[in-house]
């Protein structure tokens, strides 16, 4: 029976190959920083690394390395358990307290990842008597918390406001007890920021919750880094964010659901990935503290995100790069064609530079992308270089199709 599996297997996989959709996965052979060695890929060693979520350059910050290490002595390797049974340990319980008070919500719980946490919250609140109404461009683990739950599923085209206050007036007419406006904060292939203020003000109008994964922009978006509702003004007006300590907040793993206190009261209770699956290990809880102290003096690196990011964007416009507007530190140039996209990011791994090329049906077809993540450990000089690849890049590619 297995044989004839295994044929299909290959089968699919031969498919993925030839229509370019294959992701490999490229070994490093050094921490996360600025510049990494890849190991595998016919990569030339060391190379620029402008394709992680290392947004604030912590995940190789000696003193978050030093808090890791630190409480591998006083907490232990990992818990072995669920946080209801044994496995809630002071540090869990004081990253909640730290994680709320900077978020500007009541209370937060701690899951694995930021997928557990949006796959946790949706089956947990609502049910087939209430209404979500999502963003058409939200972040696959939403699609998916969403399809875990009964509630009744209303998709509004991206950042239309137009077109959620009629979702939500539909909603309202099928007599939704509860509705969730759940959006990106920021949306990952684009870069670009959902308008907060309008959402929160619809929310108001049609007695609607808010929710937002802001994943992508907590730790420097806004001017304390408090991520898009600071950024808009509205952290008393969002109910709900979700959100990764996997990115600019130290790049290891783990996500948390921060909002009001009954509702977290109440995932506690009843959210599956937080019920079942084992705690966050205490070595990433501990760090993740030190990130947060770190946080309070980060201003300088902000400034030196947002600088790299407009040097980026304004030397690829000058050189003739087509870059989705915005000043976000995901800068997606665009190429249209999958196989160009793809041979594109070749041609600059081979240059020195490690970034990846995203098509169909990660971004609508005729829309790969190049996505280029800047980060403040990025110097002036591997910004420049970076953009130098690009054009060099831009021209043995036309030379090879010639």
């Amino acid at each position: 029976m297995f044989e004839t599996v295994r044929e299909d297997l290959r089968t699919t996989l031969d498919e993925i190959r030839s229509a370019g959709l294959h992701k490999p996965e490229r070994v490093i052979g050094t921490p996360q920083s600025a510049s990494v060695a890849v190991t595998s890929g016919g990569a030339p060693g060391e190379v620029l690394n402008f394709c992680a979520n290392n947004y604030l350059g912590l995940a190789d910050h000696p003193e978050v390395v030093a808090a890791a290490k630190d409480a591998l002595d006083r907490w232990g390797y990992g818990m072995a358990s669920v946080r209801f049974i044994c496995g809630t340990q002071e540090v869990h319980k004081e990253l909640e307290a730290r994680l709320s008070a900077f978020l500007g919500q009541e209370d937060t719980i701690l899951y694995s990842s930021c997928f557990d946490a949006n796959g946790g919250v949706f089956e947990t609140l609502l049910g087939a008597e209430d209404a979500v109404i999502s963003d058409a461009l939200n972040h696959a683990s939403i699609i998916d918390g969403i399809r875990l739950s009964k509630a009744r599923r209303f998709r509004y085209a991206n950042r239309d406001m137009a077109d959620l206050e009629h979702q939500l007036k539909e909603a309202a007419a099928g007599g939704a007890r509860r509705k969730l406006i759940v959006t990106d904060g920021v949306f990952s292939m684009d870069g670009y920021v959902a308008p907060l203020q309008e959402i929160c003000d619809l929310a108001d109008r049609y007695d609607a919750m808010v929710m937002v994964d802001d994943s992508h922009a907590v730790g420097f978006v806004g001017p304390g880094g408090r991520g898009t509702p600071e950024l808009h003004g509205v952290m008393d007006r969002v109910d709900i964010i979700t959100g990764t300590l996997g990115k600019a907040l130290g790049g290891a793993s783990g996500g948390y659901v921060a909002a009001r206190a009954e509702i977290v009261a109440l995932l506690r209770q009843r959210s599956r990935p937080y019920l079942f699956s084992n705690s966050l290990a205490p070595v990433i809880a501990a760090a993740s503290l030190k990130v947060l102290d770190l946080l309070e003096s980060a201003g300088d690196l902000r400034e030196q995100l947002a600088a790299n990011t407009a040097l980026f964007r304004s030397k690829m416009t000058e050189a003739g790069f087509e870059i989705l507007p915005g000043d976000h530190a995901i800068a997606p140039v665009m190429i249209g064609d999958a196989a160009e996209a793809a041979r594109m990011a070749e041609l600059l791994l081979e240059r020195g530079v490690y970034v990846i090329g995203f098509s169909y049906p990660v971004v609508p077809m005729g829309a790969a992308r190049i996505r280029v993540q800047l980060s403040a450990a990025h110097s002036k000089a591997d910004v420049e270089r970076a953009v130098a690849a690009f054009v060099d890049a831009r021209a043995a590619l036309a030379t090879a199709g010639a």
